[in-house]
């Protein structure tokens, strides 16, 4: 039986995986998942082979999410699809075997019925709570602050199994995983992929039939049993099964959306077709079938192509990426009560900071001005501010009035309009 490398506490280090007091962040969120040697996580995993990580500390991870608060996020939050989906044998259940109307002042047809969703768990069913990311704080401050050190969006599901009843059969993902065993205990089987580092337009239905037959033929490079607080890192394409032992099983699957070169070629094909002779129309009457047919053509595409690429910078690929990416991972929530009365109530002597996950970019535009690039758009500021914009946003936290080259009273008129614009949040004592 072959096993992924373990990864094991190293002595004389704190431990990186004891909990996180309520309302506070992992202090690196990466290391609390992989062990001290991120590095050598980083040179020998990541996008590469798989990591299994034995629990250190406490059993399970409860400041994320425990079964009480699955037993919450059915019952008692209003979720409706797609948050949540049952799977059985496999497949998954039509969302309308356990949802139904809203009642008197939320009618809306679609909200979970938890009455339904225990019969059908019951019997067997696999809960499939989805985009935790976006509705269990805990979950939404941890994926946020992993994002934000990762560089790549992130997401998280949970998955909520029956004693020994397995929900999904042996697949791969499009993107790379971090599975977290909350409770219970659960046997994972892993195998090599049949295509390596897929891309998100190649899902393993595509090879179902190579799929199930290395998972039935070949010797699984993973074959143990989760326990409670145990991590597992399988990159994209590694097959996987599991099948839950003895009583409810429950692991969290934070998804890590993977920015690849393949995006950087996307980008390239977008920024080449500006040359008007890349965009020129085929032949009439050409059959596109024929390799003869199409031989000149391509030929005549070879040389405007490498000029075009030629001419493409760093800086219009960045651009053209960061459009794409960005607007995949949101930054830490901000509370809007609290946020514009903080603002309206400014004074020198508060403290502020980075809204932790913001995508952001600063840059002179060259006739006085300054750009700030956020996702979802650009705000301009005079030239004057730059030094003082940067120092907020790519250092620790500042002190009102001891921001660089601004009077005190354009430093507040500064710091209001980035709060508002929730760049900037207010640093807790």
């Amino acid at each position: 039986m072959a096993h992924a490398d373990l990864g094991e506490p190293t002595a004389g280090t704190e431990d990186p995986r004891s909990p996180v007091p309520a309302g506070a962040r992992p202090p690196a969120t990466l290391r609390w998942l992989t062990g001290p040697d991120v590095d050598g996580f980083a040179a020998r995993h990541w996008g590469r082979a798989p990591l299994v990580r034995p629990a250190v500390g406490p059993a399970g991870f409860p400041d994320l999410l425990d079964l009480d608060g699955v037993d919450e996020l059915l019952s008692r939050r209003g979720l409706r699809t797609p948050f949540l989906r049952l799977a059985r044998d496999g497949a998954v259940l039509d969302s309308s075997a356990f949802t139904g109307g809203g009642g008197v002042g939320a009618e809306i047809g679609d909200q979970i019925r938890d009455d339904k969703v225990a019969s059908l768990f019951g019997e067997g069913s696999t809960i499939v709570l989805q985009g935790l990311h976006r509705t269990w704080p805990p979950i939404t401050d941890f994926a946020v602050a992993l994002a934000d050190e990762l560089g790549h969006p992130v997401q998280a599901n949970a998955y909520v199994t029956p004693p020994s009843s397995r929900g999904f059969s042996a697949h791969y993902d499009v993107h790379d995983v971090f599975v977290l065993q909350l409770a219970g205990r659960k046997h994972w089987t892993v195998h090599a992929p049949v295509h390596e580092a897929p891309l998100r337009s190649q899902p393993w239905a595509e090879r179902a039939e190579a799929v199930a037959a290395r998972a039935r033929d070949d010797a699984p490079a993973i074959d143990r049993v989760l326990e409670p607080g145990d991590v597992m890192y399988l990159p994209r394409g590694w097959l996987h099964s599991a099948t839950a032992l003895g009583d409810v099983s429950a692991h969290l699957t934070i998804g890590v959306h993977v920015v690849t070169r393949y995006a950087l070629v996307e980008a390239l094909a977008a920024l080449v077709a500006a040359d008007e002779r890349l965009r020129t129309s085929l032949p009439l009457g050409i059959d596109v079938a024929d390799p003869d047919a199409l031989a000149g053509e391509l030929e005549a595409v070879r040389a405007p192509l490498a000029e075009a690429l030629a001419r493409v910078t760093a800086d219009d690929v960045a651009r053209h990426v960061r459009a794409r990416v960005w607007p995949g991972s949101r930054p830490e929530p901000v509370g809007p009560i609290a946020a514009t009365r903080f603002a309206a109530e400014l004074t020198p002597g508060d403290t502020v900071r980075r809204r932790q996950g913001l995508r952001h970019r600063v840059h002179d535009t060259g006739d006085g001005h300054v750009v700030l690039e956020l996702a979802d758009r650009r705000i301009t500021l005079p030239a004057v501010t730059a030094p003082a914009l940067r120092a907020v946003l790519e250092g620790p936290p500042r002190r009102v009035g001891s921001l660089p080259d601004l009077s005190e009273a354009d430093q507040l008129v500064l710091v209001r309009r980035l709060l508002r614009e929730g760049v900037l949040v207010a640093c807790s004592p």
